[in-house]
């Protein structure tokens, strides 16, 4: 890997891409700093001191504390992140939206047209409810009309702006762009996280107690990091064997290939899904000022994973085991809406293929939806493992982090995605540079 950025940064082409991603991140963080007009920023430094729950903890990580500054950039990439995924279910579900996206290029063109657009309008929607729910609450210097539009443009030009960095880094610069910005917030956030480890359980600690600390905090980390590579890079190939046929006066076809399922066939996706269903109602709860108590009380206690885990209140941890089954489900579902078993075997029999040992048609169909079921439950299981051990050492040790196993999958995904990106970028400039010799 490093040798991979140390020989891109001696091409031009690449290392003026290289720097131009840098300076666009640069921008990002400096955004980040700005505050929004008629906010007082004071009022969210000592709300968020007085959160007991994690879900604001999240959303706070995403944002590469932008939202806790509450500066423009607050909402950051998280409406574009939501819309994208709105339209990715949409397009299964209507069927004009999958014609366009079979229409190649152009469709492709509609769609993330379309996806600006529900991008705008969540940015309103979610801008208005802080703007609203935190205003009441003394956010704003002046609850009134006037702050709250300003405070709504403020946030919503924000998240647009962030959305237009993110693909013009794509565009100009390395890997794709909205991952990079969701990457670098959530790095910006990690010295201060292992600051707070290093006090925790290092710093004071006498030295025997500190080394082991210390060495168990980094071989956990190392352990999670090794476990998403492996998830990540872990593919099953299905070999697929095309008949000879005879085309005009030439025999064609008879080529082996394969078809690659990757072990986690979803990604992060479960986990986002799982970990924003169940924080929706803390978020919803905190921003109508909701302090009440009773069994609604409970139940927000149970959906907050900060009390998972916790030997002295092990009722609540029923809602870890929700939130597993959750994960679970929503990797088959995301699967199941992105590859269609069906379909693939459709096709391999119009083309000739088949799967040496199966017959085309309906036993290629339920071959593959086997494999597949197989892959998705061990990518689930992995993607468990990760998402829970922070919940563990939270629970027990009071290790609260804002990374957590959805940001260290997102950070090692994005980080190789892009390696290979570079790497792809340089193949195919020793290639040019063959051809114009």
């Amino acid at each position: 890997m490093f040798s991979t950025v140390k020989n891109a940064f001696k091409i031009k082409e690449v290392r003026k891409k290289i720097f131009f991603t840098f300076l666009m991140l640069v921008v990002i963080r400096l955004g980040s700093q700005l505050p929004v007009p008629g906010m007082d920023r004071h009022y969210f430094s000592n709300w968020f001191a007085a959160q007991t729950g994690d879900a604001f903890n999240f959303l706070d990580a995403f944002t590469g504390g932008s939202f806790l500054n509450m500066s423009i950039l607050a909402l950051n990439i998280t409406p574009y992140i939501t819309s994208s995924i709105i339209m990715q279910l949409l397009t299964i579900a209507i069927p004009k939206l999958e014609e366009m996206q079979r229409d190649g290029e152009d469709g492709r063109k509609k769609i993330a047209s379309i996806t600006r657009y529900v991008t705008v309008g969540l940015a309103l929607f979610e801008s208005g409810a802080m703007a609203i729910g935190f205003g009441r609450q003394g956010a704003l210097e002046e609850f009134n009309a006037l702050n709250v539009i300003t405070a709504m443009a403020a946030l919503t030009a924000g998240s647009a702006f962030l959305m237009w960095l993110g693909e013009r880094i794509t565009e100009g610069g390395i890997g794709n762009g909205i991952s990079i910005v969701l990457v670098i917030n959530i790095i910006s956030r990690l010295p201060q996280d292992i600051n707070q480890l290093f006090e925790q359980f290092v710093y004071g600690k006498s030295i025997a107690l500190a080394v082991v600390a210390a060495a168990v905090i980094i071989a956990v980390i190392v352990a999670m990091v090794v476990l998403v590579v492996l998830l990540n890079d872990g593919v099953r190939k299905i070999p697929v064997q095309y008949a000879k046929k005879m085309q005009g006066r030439k025999m064609v076809g008879g080529q082996t290939t394969n078809i690659p399922l990757k072990v986690n066939t979803s990604g992060v996706i479960p986990i986002i899904f799982a970990s924003s269903l169940m924080q929706l109602p803390i978020i919803v709860s905190s921003l109508a000022g909701y302090k009440g108590t009773g069994i609604w009380s409970e139940i927000l206690k149970g959906l907050n994973s900060s009390n998972w885990c916790n030997p002295r209140q092990l009722q609540y941890s029923i809602g870890l085991v929700i939130y597993v089954a959750l994960v679970i489900f929503f990797a088959y579902f995301y699967t199941s809406i992105t590859f269609n078993p069906l379909e693939v075997a459709e096709n391999m029999k119009k083309q000739g293929g088949f799967i040496p040992g199966i017959r085309p048609g309906k036993p290629t169909n339920e071959y593959l939806t086997k494999i597949l079921n197989y892959l998705i439950f061990i990518g689930a299981v992995g993607l468990t493992i990760v998402a829970v051990i922070p919940f563990i050492f939270n629970g027990v040790f009071g290790a609260s982090v804002s990374f957590g196993g959805t940001s260290l999958i997102i950070i090692v995904s994005v980080i190789l995605e892009t390696i290979k990106q570079i790497e792809s970028q340089m193949l195919v400039r020793n290639y040019k540079g063959f051809l114009n010799d």
